[in-house]
């Protein structure tokens, strides 16, 4: 071993806790990078290989009744590989443990359990036999939400009449990973449920004998879509076809789509916010060090070595933390991307998934690292290289202090260490402004995180306290006369009525789309309300749509511009809509107009699809009873259960690594602070020693360090809060989607916690500092080369 490599050694060992720190910090922000890209890699591989393998459709599209010799038609269509025909249909499933009647989803699957798209995984039980329509397959996740069991019998009503079916086997299905109750954007596995029925059970129930009301396409390889497309909607079109759509519109692998790629977005935004912080205070450290050490520089040039030797001797030590903090964050990312991998298994129903590593994320972890690393000392060794080793041996020349004198009023009421602490700043400005700048970024990532921590509590408030002030929601079979109000007004335990309606609809504003609905709402809404983002009530207006923010930004729209609606029901008309308002919103990215102006747009006044209820609570379980046996009654939602399930939403998936990123920003924070208090040790341990040698006790001694990692802490919060701000506002936009959106909302308790989390890594990291200048051996901290 050379003696640079023994010095390099002893280096290390001498700042084996600095070394580890810095190390730590570097690993969390490459920890984020990697776990963060295997899990965007892991989903979006597992996702198409279980479409693949079960032939989900390209294509799909929903008519009133079409007669099966279409489907030989459909199927000659130039681009078309593969068709399948099948009967949908809405069900209400009625359970003794639940007091509202859970909505589900009925299809028809061939007896052999293989249709040619859509197919089934099964994973208990068996098919339904011929000559058994009361058998049915049943979707896993609504089984085991309710433990239900093959061999458990339920009962449901379709089309108005009831029927009890013998649970045979338990399935899932890539069409449903993401499943939600029709008009619900939120999953929730106890409040949906799927029926496989067989094609003479589901053609009885549904008057669908020789026909079919969905149709699903497979794309031959190299087909356009949009060929295909106009080509199905032109044979459709006399059997009351609503369109047909790609699967970027089919409902769960849409909001499948919108998880990844908020994962991505986030995997793209947030690290490197978390490795740029690792970055500077490497950067910092070595800069120091390097300084620190520029008689022994000089030394060495004078005993014969080239500046390329010394240079690569600094370059192995940076170079060593470097990679120890890039190995520890790669082991870290795997372990944490391994747990995620289990959220994310039981979140969208995957029937497996392995967590894959992207090896770019790996090669962009460890090159940020050692580029991190080696910016620092080189900008700092490329001045001391330049001088003679006479030069660079000799102590740096005394700075000016001679107009420190103008402190003297201002700091005469101080005792001799606080005077000794303002000096310090004084003198070396520049020196505690890089310290002010680490801790500054420390607080900063705390601000982000408790913003966006209060944020999704805000959403959740905003979204089931303010907004939606109702207690239950009713989903009607088909749009109903609005005069059902009034029977659902007068019914005991009903204290106040609000319809709606919504209409499928595709929006379009030049080449910008959105298939989704308009929700028509009373002219001045009570339980159900759009609000500005000041939180004022925005009432409805019967010639225009007011739009949420997400779909106005999605659109690229604003108030006072006019988009085209057009209608996937009825007439299917097409209306040029004018956009009166802009309104800020939790879920989803819904547009309003008034009740009565989409129903004259439609031709069908007085019609609704839906109703918010409040009720009186005492009387709430007798009134879910009575809705149970409206025929008309398609499903009850009720608040608190959407509530639940929204957080839980929130909670998993996506949502859940801000969790992560919390813990994450908090030990960065507190290895910026200590790492702070260890440079400023590490420069002062002379003084210090010198201080206890004419006389200062131990306490006096560290009252003069710590005084000034204090002032420096307290000098970098506001800062911090500052910069807070604006990471807040990249972290709300990275976790923002389709699904929900996150507006930033700040709190005075927020600048207040995060100040708390920096002031205790600052107490902290003074504690142990203050262990060390206890230790130090006075004799070793005095020597110097004359």
């Amino acid at each position: 071993m050379s003696p640079l490599d023994r010095k390099l050694t002893r280096d290390l060992w001498r700042m084996k806790g600095q070394a580890l720190a810095i190390a730590v910090v570097m690993a969390l922000g490459v920890m984020m990078q990697v776990m963060m890209s295997g899990l965007v890699t892991s989903l979006d591989e597992t996702r198409r290989s279980y479409y693949e393998r079960y032939r989900l459709a390209d294509l799909a599209a929903s008519v009133v009744r079409a007669p099966d010799h279409l489907l030989h038609r459909i199927a000659a269509l130039p681009g078309v590989q593969a068709v399948e025909g099948r009967v949908s249909g809405a069900a209400l499933i009625d359970l003794p443990d639940r007091a509202v009647p859970v909505q589900a989803q009925a299809l028809s699957l061939p007896y052999d359990g293989d249709p040619a798209l859509n197919a089934i995984r099964l994973e208990a039980g068996r098919l339904f036999e011929r000559g058994k329509p009361e058998e049915a397959v049943l979707l896993d996740s609504f089984a085991a939400a309710h433990g239900l069991r093959p061999g458990d019998t339920l009962e449901a009503t379709m089309n108005g009449a009831r029927h009890s079916f013998r649970i045979t086997g338990l399935a899932r299905a890539p069409e449903f990973l993401y499943s939600a109750a029709p008009g619900e954007g939120i999953p929730d596995d106890a409040r949906f449920g799927v029926l496989w029925l067989s094609p003479a059970a589901m053609a009885a129930a549904f008057d669908m004998d020789g026909a079919f009301n969905e149709l699903l396409i497979g794309l031959a390889r190299g087909a356009g879509a949009q060929p295909v497309t106009d080509a199905v909607d032109r044979v459709l079109e006399p059997y009351g076809s609503t369109g047909a759509y790609g699967r970027e519109d089919m409902f769960s692998n849409r909001f499948v789509s919108e998880e990844i790629d908020g994962l991505r977005d986030s995997a793209a935004s947030i690290p490197p916010i978390f490795m740029a912080v690792a970055a500077f205070l490497l950067n910092i450290v070595i800069a120091r060090m390097v300084q620190a050490e520029r008689e022994e520089i000089g030394l060495l040039k004078a005993f014969g070595y080239r500046s390329g030797e010394i240079g690569g001797h600094y370059l192995k030590l940076v170079l060593a933390i470097a990679l120890l903090g890039a190995l520890m964050g790669c082991l870290f990312g795997i372990l944490a991307g391994r747990a995620m991998v289990q959220l994310y298994l039981n979140f969208f129903k995957f029937p497996f998934l392995v967590f894959r590593l992207d090896p770019a994320s790996f090669a962009i972890g460890i090159a940020v690292s050692v580029l991190a690393a080696t910016a620092g000392g080189a900008i700092v060794l490329r001045r001391i290289f330049a001088l003679d080793p006479a030069e660079a041996m000799r102590p740096p020349a005394p700075a000016d202090y001679s107009r420190a004198g103008r402190w003297r009023g201002l700091t005469s009421w101080l005792d001799q260490p606080s005077r000794m602490v303002l000096r310090r700043f004084t003198r070396t400005p520049f020196r505690m402004a890089g310290a002010i700048v680490g801790i500054t970024f420390g607080m900063a990532l705390s601000v982000g995180m408790i913003t966006i921590q209060s944020s999704f509590n805000h959403a959740i408030a905003l979204n089931f306290e303010v907004m939606d002030r109702s207690e239950a929601a009713v989903t009607f079979t088909h749009a109903v006369s609005d005069k059902v109000l009034f029977e659902l007004a007068s019914h005991p335990g009903i204290e106040r009525v609000e319809g709606r309606r919504d209409v499928a609809v595709i929006l379009r504003n030049g080449r910008q789309t959105h298939r989704g609905s308009i929700t028509g709402l009373p002219e001045s809404p009570v339980l159900n309300r759009a609000l500005t983002p000041d939180l004022e009530p925005i009432h409805m207006r019967r010639e225009g749509l007011v739009l949420s923010s997400a779909l106005a930004a999605k659109l690229k729209l604003e108030t006072g511009q006019t988009l085209t609606a057009e209608v996937r029901e009825g007439a299917q008309p097409v209306l040029e809509l004018p956009v009166m308002g802009i309104s800020d919103t939790v879920m989803g990215a819904p547009a309003y107009m008034a009740l009565d102006g989409i129903n004259a747009a439609l031709g069908e006044p007085g019609r609704i699809t839906g109703a918010a209820l409040r009720l009186d609570e005492a009387r709430a379980d007798k009134v879910y009873v009575w809705l149970k046996g409206l025929p008309t009654v398609a499903g009850v939602a009720l608040k608190q259960d959407s509530r639940e399930a929204f957080e839980r939403m929130m909670n998993e998936g996506a949502g859940w690594s801000r969790f992560i990123m919390s813990a994450v920003a908090f030990i960065i924070t507190f290895g910026i602070v200590y790492n702070a208090a260890r440079i400023a040790l590490a420069e002062r341990s002379r003084d210090l020693a010198s201080l206890r040698v004419i006389g200062f006790s131990r306490g006096e001694a560290a009252y003069v360090l710590l005084g000034e990692l204090g002032l420096v802490t307290l000098l970098a919060l506001p800062f911090g809060a500052a910069l807070g701000a604006g990471f807040a506002h990249i972290l709300a936009a990275a976790y923002s989607s389709e699904l929900y959106t996150v507006t930033v909302v700040f709190q005075p308790a927020t600048f207040g916690n995060a100040a708390l989390v920096v002031l205790a890594g600052a107490a902290i990291s003074g504690l142990l500092v203050k262990r060390d200048v206890d230790r130090a051996d006075l004799v070793t901290a005095l020597k110097t080369r004359d």
